[in-house]
């Protein structure tokens, strides 16, 4: 089993998709490759790292994203280190994807898989990211003992250099709101399921109560 972390920010905003009410995510290999799959399915949203670019409907925001109306859509992704990192492991029995707005669900689901053979991907900064892996552990801690605190890992990555540069406006297409976001412990109930269908890695939600199919 693999959980693919990133906290700041493609799987805060994957979680706020699903919350919006998005369908499902293909999580797109590149750049053209998303904009191919938009042009082929006209009502497919489009999200992407960086400045706003031609073709593209938002940027990897969460609080650019979260005034957007996704009922019942398709969202295709793509950034730096988050998609990379669940596309690396497509063929894993079960891939979480996982930020702190999930974390909690993310464990429970861990939990009735069993403990053994989990292994955690740190996306950010090639695997260095401490905002990736306080949540990681975080996780992994919640797996084993459900009193285990946030707020200490919280405070590793509000002190991350993800943060850091997202607060000073560094990384281009950033909403004043994104790292609060980023921030907030189990916004939203479910987990985060990444499978093969077809040619496609597509991200769907999952509650406790949904239907087992990894």
């Amino acid at each position: 089993m693999a959980v693919v972390v990133d906290v700041m920010r493609a799987f805060t905003v994957a979680a706020w998709a699903f919350g919006l009410g998005a369908e499902k995510i293909v999580l797109a290999g590149s750049l053209d490759e998303a904009l191919a799959l938009k042009s082929r399915h006209s009502g497919w949203v489009a999200i992407k790292d960086g400045p706003p670019a031609p073709g593209f409907d938002t940027v990897n925001s969460p609080g650019m994203l979260r005034s957007m109306d996704l009922g019942g859509r398709t969202v295709v992704q793509k950034t730096t280190a988050g998609t990379v990192g669940a596309l690396a492991v497509k063929d894993a029995p079960l891939v979480l994807c996982s930020a702190f707005v999930v974390a909690e669900s993310t464990a429970r689901l861990l939990g009735t898989h069993g403990r053994e053979g989990v292994t955690f991907v740190v996306t950010g900064e090639d695997g260095r990211a401490d905002e990736d892996l306080a949540c990681a552990q975080y996780i992994a801690r919640r797996v084993t003992d459900g009193m285990t605190d946030a707020a200490p890992f919280l405070r590793r990555a509000a002190a991350s250099r993800a943060a850091a540069q997202l607060t000073e406006r560094v990384r281009q297409g950033v909403h004043p709101d994104d790292v609060a976001l980023c921030l907030e412990v189990d916004r939203f109930p479910f987990a985060m399921v990444a499978a093969l269908e077809g040619p496609l890695m597509v991200l769907r939600p999952r509650t406790s109560s949904s239907p087992t199919t990894a």
